[in-house]
C-alpha cells in the first residue's frame, strides 16, 4: 500500500498533459495494408483500483484561457475510450501495469472486485501485468480472480451476485513472482501477433511488479513466494521471446517515476524515481516500458536521458483517467521498429461537482460515451451496493483528510489511529495504550455531505481492505525502532519516508539530519517520557502486526490479542462521537 503527495500527482499531470501529450515523431498514420510496414498500436492504463464509477478527478490542461479542468475517468467511459482506439489501429494490444484490483470504492471491493474483471473482460485486453495490489487478499484470491470460481479466501463472501464468477479473460503477467519451488506463480510473458498480406509480426510482452511487493502487503498474502530483481528478470526473457519470434518487445513493470516536465514539453526532463535504476541496468533491446504505480502520467522518450537506452517510457496516471496510445511501426522486411510515438488521452466522461465547485464538460477535449454494457453492470453492483452505502453512520464538522502538514500528519490518520485505541483501550479489548496506523491504508478522504452526515459507503472507501485490529505489546526501544523504520524500512528513506499516524497521547521528535538510528527523540505517551525499558500495548492493523509496510520491528509483538475489523472499529468510533471534529496535527515534531 502506497500513500502518493497530491500536489506532485498534480503537478506531473499539468506538466505532461495537453489534448495530445507528443513524443518525438508525428502519430505515424500508414495504413495497415501498406506492403513494407505494419502499425500497431498499443493501448495502456495502469492503477485503475477498481474505479468503476467515475472518480471525480480533474485533469489540468493549458488553454488561451490559461489552466482548465477536464472531469475523467469511469468504467464506462474508458470501454468507449478503448473502442474508439482500437478501431483507430487494426492492429492492436492492450495492456494494463498493475493494481488493476483492489483498494478500490465500495462497489467493487464490496464484490472482491469481481465487477472490475467483468467490466475489463467486456473491454476486451490482452495482458496485465500484476502490481503490488494484486496481492492484498492473497496470491490464491488472485489466482481466484484469474481462473474464476467460488473458493472463499477472504473475509468477503466471493460470488454475490455472479454465480458463478468466471474469472479473467484475459492472462495476468507475474514475470517475477516465483513460487518457494521455482515455478512461476503465473506466466511470465505473452505474445500477440499481427499479420498483413503474407508478413507477420510479434510483439512480445513481459509483465511483472515491483521487487518490493513484500514490503507493501501483508506477509500472509504472499507466504511461499519470492519476488526477483525487475530487470534481471526482464533480461532473462528477452532472448526467449526472441526465439519465440518476438520482433518488439514490451515491458509492463509496476514501478514508476515521477517527471518535472511542463506543459508541451516533449521530454521527460527531471524523470526520477525508482523507475529510472530498473531502465539503467534494462536490456536496450527492450523498445517500449509500460510503468505504474507512482498514479503519475508522463510520456517519455529516455534516450534523451540515456541515448544507449532509447525506451519509450509511458504511464496513464491513475483510476482510469488517462489512457496510453502508442504507436509503433515495423519494417516487415528487417523485421525492426523503425517508429514508435505516444501520446495520453484524457478519459473524458460526465461533469461533476467536488471540493471546488463544478467542472463541467469540457469542449476542448473528446468526450466519449458510456458504454452500455459497462454502464449496466457497474448500475446492477451499484444497486446491490447501495443500502449498504447510503446508511447514515453519524456526522462530522469538517472533512477528514489525507493531507498531510509539514511533519507528515494528516488530521484523518489521526482519527483512525484514535479509532483503533479506543477499541482496544479496555481491558478485555487488549488494553492498548497506544495506537499506530499506516498512511497508504487511508484509501479515501473522509467528507460529509451539505448537513454533516457520513456514510458506511465513505467509510468503506476510507478502509476498503479488511484488516484486524490487533493489540501486542512492545518496549520503548522497540517502539523506537519502529520509528525509525519510517525513514529507512522496506522503501521508506529520509527522502520518502512512510511517516506512521499516532493516537492521541503519544508524541514524538523526528530530525532527518542525524544519522539512521538516531533520527527519533523525546518519546512521550501521556506527557511522560516513554523509556527504552516501558512496557506497552499498541493497537496495530494485522498487515502493520505482519511487517506490512516494511515495518518488520512490528513482528517481534508478544501477547498478541485479536480484535474487530478495522472498519466496523472506524464506524463505531464516528457514531460514538458524533459530530466528529477533525483531530489536531500536533503530535509528530519534525526538525527544521
Amino acid at each position: 500500500m502506497i500513500a502518493k503527495n497530491a500536489s506532485k500527482v498534480v503537478a506531473a499531470l499539468a506538466a505532461t498533459l495537453t489534448l495530445t501529450t507528443l513524443l518525438g515523431c508525428a502519430h505515424p498514420q500508414g495504413s495497415p495494408t501498406q506492403g513494407n510496414f505494419v502499425d500497431i498500436g498499443l493501448i495502456a492504463f495502469n492503477d485503475f483500483h477498481g474505479n468503476l464509477e467515475p472518480p471525480h478527478i480533474a485533469i489540468p490542461i493549458r488553454s488561451q484561457q490559461g489552466v482548465e479542468r477536464v472531469p475523467a475517468g469511469g468504467a464506462a467511459y474508458l470501454a468507449s475510450a478503448i473502442a474508439q482506439l482500437k478501431a483507430r489501429h487494426p492492429h492492436h494490444a492492450v495492456i494494463t501495469a498493475g493494481d488493476m484490483v483492489s483498494a478500490s470504492p465500495l462497489v467493487s471491493a464490496l464484490f472482491l472486485d469481481e465487477p472490475t474483471i467483468e467490466a475489463v473482460n467486456h473491454m476486451q485486453i490482452d495482458f496485465s501485468a500484476v502490481g503490488n495490489h494484486e496481492f492484498d487478499r492473497g496470491w490464491q484470491e488472485l489466482l481466484r480472480l484469474q481462473q474464476g470460481g467460488c473458493e472463499k479466501f477472504t473475509v468477503r463472501e466471493p460470488c454475490q451476485i455472479s454465480k458463478p464468477f468466471e474469472g479473467a479473460k484475459f492472462r495476468f503477467l507475474a514475470a517475477n513472482t516465483v513460487r518457494e519451488d521455482g515455478q512461476p506463480l503465473l506466466p511470465a510473458t505473452g505474445i500477440k501477433r499481427f499479420t498483413q498480406g503474407d508478413a507477420t509480426v510479434a510483439v512480445g510482452f513481459i509483465g511483472m511488479t515491483l521487487k518490493a511487493t513484500p514490503t507493501m502487503v501483508s506477509p500472509a498474502g504472499v507466504k511461499g513466494l519470492r519476488f526477483e530483481d525487475e530487470a534481471a528478470t526482464a533480461n532473462a526473457l528477452v532472448p526467449q521471446l526472441r526465439a519465440q519470434g518476438a520482433d518488439v518487445i514490451v515491458v509492463a513493470i509496476h514501478e514508476g517515476g515521477y517527471t518535472d516536465a511542463k506543459v508541451l514539453e516533449q521530454e521527460c526532463s527531471g524523470i526520477n524515481g525508482d523507475i529510472v535504476p530498473i531502465l539503467e541496468r534494462l536490456d536496450p533491446s527492450v523498445d517500449v516500458v509500460v510503468s505504474g504505480h507512482t498514479h503519475q502520467a508522463y510520456v517519455c522518450d529516455y534516450a534523451r536521458i540515456n541515448p544507449a537506452r532509447p525506451f519509450l517510457l509511458t504511464s496513464a496516471g491513475q483510476y482510469g483517467a488517462l489512457l496510453t496510445e502508442v504507436s509503433l511501426r515495423v519494417d516487415t522486411a528487417t523485421r525492426k521498429l523503425v517508429r514508435k510515438s505516444a501520446h495520453n488521452h484524457i478519459v473524458q466522461g460526465e461533469a461533476f461537482t467536488g471540493s471546488q465547485g463544478l467542472v463541467p464538460l469540457n469542449v476542448a477535449v473528446p468526450a466519449y460515451p458510456a458504454d452500455p454494457f459497462v454502464q449496466q453492470l457497474v448500475a446492477r453492483y451499484k444497486a446491490a451496493a447501495e443500502p449498504l452505502a447510503q446508511r447514515p453512520v453519524g456526522r462530522a464538522s469538517a472533512p477528514l483528510l489525507r493531507v498531510r502538514n509539514e511533519a507528515l500528519e494528516s488530521a484523518l490518520g489521526n482519527l483512525v489511529a484514535d479509532a483503533q485505541l479506543a477499541a482496544t483501550r479496555a481491558p478485555q479489548k487488549g488494553g492498548a495504550q497506544l495506537s499506530f496506523m499506516n498512511p497508504g491504508g487511508l484509501r479515501a478522504d473522509l467528507v460529509p455531505d451539505a448537513q454533516g452526515q457520513l456514510r458506511y459507503g465513505q467509510l468503506f472507501s476510507v478502509q476498503p481492505f479488511g484488516n484486524n485490529i490487533m493489540v501486542r505489546t512492545y518496549t520503548g526501544a522497540q517502539i523506537r525502532a519502529v520509528l525509525e523504520q519510517q525513514f529507512a524500512g522496506g522503501t521508506s528513506t529520509p527522502q520518502s519516508p512512510r511517516v506512521l499516524s499516532v493516537s492521541e497521547g503519544f508524541g514524538y521528535r523526528y530530525d532527518l539530519s542525524q544519522p539512521a538510528g538516531s533520527r527519533i527523540s523525546q518519546m512521550t505517551l501521556h506527557g511522560k517520557p516513554l523509556e527504552d525499558t516501558a512496557v506497552v500495548r499498541v493497537a496495530i492493523s494485522s498487515f502493520l502486526a505482519s511487517g506490512g509496510d516494511g515495518f518488520t520491528v512490528f513482528m517481534e509483538g508478544r501477547d498478541t490479542t485479536g480484535g474487530d475489523l478495522d472498519l466496523d472499529v472506524l464506524e463505531a468510533y464516528v457514531l460514538a462521537h458524533s459530530p466528529i471534529v477533525p483531530p489536531l496535527t500536533n503530535r509528530i515534531q519534525r526538525a527544521p
